[in-house]
């Protein structure tokens, strides 16, 4: 029988941020090598997501703002979010 880590990996959550200050980040889950699918595309940007409200957030460019982070636009679309 063959062995599978999928035991040990968190549930993917429905609201995800990349940001350790942000409410909706799960240090466990970044643990694991994640993949999101936007409208049928692979993002490898995404720095935050909903997949119940249906949007991702992904940096503008270079933009920052005052505070040196990335100015972040908010897409909406069909969001799918798996372990690869």
């Amino acid at each position: 029988m063959p062995m599978t880590d999928t035991t040990d990996r968190p549930a993917l959550p429905d609201h995800l941020s990349i940001d350790p200050r942000s409410p909706h980040h799960v240090a466990a889950v970044f643990e694991h090598d994640i993949g999101i699918r936007f409208n049928d595309k692979d993002r490898a940007d995404v720095e935050e997501y909903c997949i119940s409200e249906g949007w991702i957030k992904v940096p503008a460019g270079k933009t920052v703002d005052r505070k040196g982070k990335p100015l972040l636009l908010k897409l909406k679309g069909r969001v799918e979010v798996f372990y690869r």
